[in-house]
């Protein structure tokens, strides 16, 4: 399996950008998957996960804010981020299968390489 992110930045308060993730070996569409960030000296958080029945999670700190969305025919995942602020600023990893999450704790199987995305003016 591989999960292979992209779409990072760097942009100011307020902006949008859009993350993308292609899998290979993996069926995005038969699975739990989505994002997670790492930011440093911060605990890890699920930012957002799609089921495989199409309903959407978010984390609190980002709802109404970001969407997650996945394109069955090029199974590949995205992450829409709109009114940033420089508390999202992390490294943002597509995940999958995500096995289990409840409240600050997931568990999945793979990991993509992560990407960087800066807000800051």
């Amino acid at each position: 399996v591989q999960l292979q992110a992209s779409g990072g930045g760097s942009v100011q308060p307020g902006g949008s950008l859009r993350l993308s993730c292609a899998a290979s070996g993996l069926n995005m569409s038969a699975n739990t998957v989505g994002w997670y960030r790492q930011a440093p000296g911060k605990q890890r958080e699920l930012v957002a996960a799609i089921t495989f029945a199409g309903y959407p999670k978010y984390g609190d700190s980002v709802k109404g804010r970001f969407t997650i969305s996945g394109d069955n025919a090029k199974n590949t995942l995205s992450l829409d981020m709109n009114s940033l602020k420089p508390e999202d600023t992390a490294v943002y990893y597509c995940i999958g299968p995500i096995r289990y999450y409840w409240s600050s704790v997931f568990e999945y199987d793979y990991r993509g390489q992560g990407t960087q995305v800066t807000v800051s003016s």
